[in-house]
């Protein structure tokens, strides 16, 4: 697909101005022609570029009736207290196609609130997303504190991590936690956090008035196994004791236990804490989760959810 910089400045800022003119403004393609002065094709093409090039960013403002319905059965079904199920494409293999648009709404949802708060982010792929289609805020009065370290065990840091975008996107303090998803030793995750710094971080994911979490798989391309956090004997050990799904690096069985010994010995991520009586919204879709989004829901380590039609029909049989 092409990228906004596979155009030269000029012709993307013709883009820019026709996609506002159509999306925004209402135009039609006839008065986008008029207005800029070029042909009706050339109008068109210069809008289907304001999407190709990601200058556009759609998103749906009407409740469809299925979805809805959906989200309500989910609600019922999990005690959830709040869920938003968006439409799926069902030729798209993509994850986060819906989910992403509808993720960033909730959290500049929360972004806009006049009072201080503090959010929490989790880590992965899908939360990326979200905040990829987040538009341009200011939120100095708000803090961004990160759950989880983003280091695997070579040194290496995740592709994945959002706390440093998401801050830069919404101009807000952000407070990253410098640790390693899971430890070498239990020694050395005790070290790490009884550090003044990480207990300043973890105390504030503690009070946190909104979190957001991502949730991963425990299957063949896990996304713990992928990002090098465990290796594959870790991985199979962990689903032979029952574990499903993986929220900032724990692991849990079907009934959203918490798994007893095994990595979450070592993680150093913030502690999941069930229950929670502040908004823990979970992201997350495709067939591959259904159990562990199940898993975190049955178990209350999540109280609210973003997901499309597909997961959600899965989730409810």
């Amino acid at each position: 697909m092409p990228s906004k910089y596979d155009a030269e400045p000029s012709r993307l800022d013709e883009a820019a101005r026709a996609g506002w003119l159509y999306y925004v403004a209402g135009n039609t393609q006839d008065e986008i022609a008029k207005k800029l002065g070029v042909s009706r094709q050339s109008a068109q093409r210069l809008v289907s570029l304001s999407i190709s090039a990601k200058l556009i960013k759609v998103r749906l403002d009407h409740p469809i009736a299925r979805c809805m319905e959906l989200s309500q059965h989910l609600k019922d079904k999990f005690d959830l207290r709040g869920c938003e199920v968006v439409p799926s494409d069902p030729t798209s293999s993509s994850v986060t196609l819906g989910i992403a648009q509808a993720g960033a709404a909730e959290m500049e949802r929360h972004l806009k609130s006049e009072k201080p708060l503090i959010m929490s982010v989790g880590t992965g792929r899908t939360l990326r997303a979200c905040v990829d289609q987040l538009q341009q805020m200011d939120c100095q009065m708000h803090s961004i504190v990160s759950l989880v370290g983003n280091i695997a065990s070579d040194g290496s840091a995740s592709a994945y991590d959002v706390i440093v975008r998401l801050a830069d996107t919404v101009k807000a303090p952000h407070f990253p936690m410098p640790l390693p998803v899971i430890a070498a030793s239990v020694g050395e995750r005790e070290i790490l956090q009884s550090q003044t710094l990480i207990r300043h971080i973890l105390e504030l994911a503690k009070n946190a008035d909104v979190t957001f979490v991502g949730i991963g798989h425990l299957g063949e391309h896990a996304p713990l196994l992928e990002d090098h956090f465990i290796t594959d004997a870790e991985r199979a050990d962990l689903q032979k004791v029952g574990a499903v799904g993986e929220i900032v690096g724990w692991t849990y069985d079907g009934e959203g236990n918490i798994i007893d010994g095994h990595t979450n010995d070592r993680v150093a991520s913030a502690p999941m804490m069930p229950n929670h009586n502040k908004p823990v919204i979970g992201v997350a879709a495709g067939i591959d989760k259904i159990a562990a989004i199940s898993g975190a829901l049955r178990g209350k380590l999540v109280n609210s959810l973003i997901t499309n039609e597909a997961t959600a029909e899965l989730l409810l049989k």
